[in-house]
């Protein structure tokens, strides 16, 4: 997957689960997030909106540095309705790389406002070139190459999850 080449500048913040109730006695353990199989990430919905058109999506969440610096390294397949979500704790400016990744993936940046600020189309496997936001972005969400153009996404569409 993709890596952050500006996570060695500054830490993220860590999404850690809560943890269940291990007695009768205690409230109700919450449901455990769904998992991926593959990255044992947690698995939640995106939806991004185009003007009233909603395209949801199942993303992987790179809440950690660790994640975020593997992302979708050495994967070989992402469905069409599949990613990844790098959050950030603060809007920075981004910029990934596809070190070790073999898919061409689709990398959009989301600013602080939820909107997509721009999009890598079409990413090179392997190359170590950095593609980089146009602009502070508080997400960077992947997918499979060519997704972002076959459904319409463009700057300004609307990205919820």
């Amino acid at each position: 997957m993709l890596a952050a080449a500006g996570l060695m500048l500054g830490a993220l913040a860590a999404c850690s689960p809560g943890e269940g109730a291990t007695a009768s006695a205690q409230a109700p353990a919450q449901a455990e997030a769904a998992r991926h199989p593959v990255s044992g990430l947690e698995v939640i919905d995106l939806v991004v909106d185009r003007g009233g058109k909603k395209l949801t999506f199942k993303v992987e969440v790179a809440a950690t540095p660790e994640a975020q610096a593997r992302g979708l390294m050495f994967r070989t397949s992402l469905g069409d309705y599949e990613g990844m979500i790098f959050p950030s704790a603060v809007p920075e400016a981004r910029s990934f790389w596809m070190k070790n990744t073999p898919l061409s993936l689709d990398i959009i940046f989301i600013g602080a406002d939820g909107r997509v600020l721009n999009i890598a189309a079409n990413t090179i496997p392997y190359s170590l070139d950095s593609v980089s936001s146009k602009g502070l972005a508080s997400a960077v969400l992947e997918l499979r190459a060519g997704r972002a153009a076959a459904l319409g996404i463009v700057p300004g569409d609307r990205v919820d999850w």
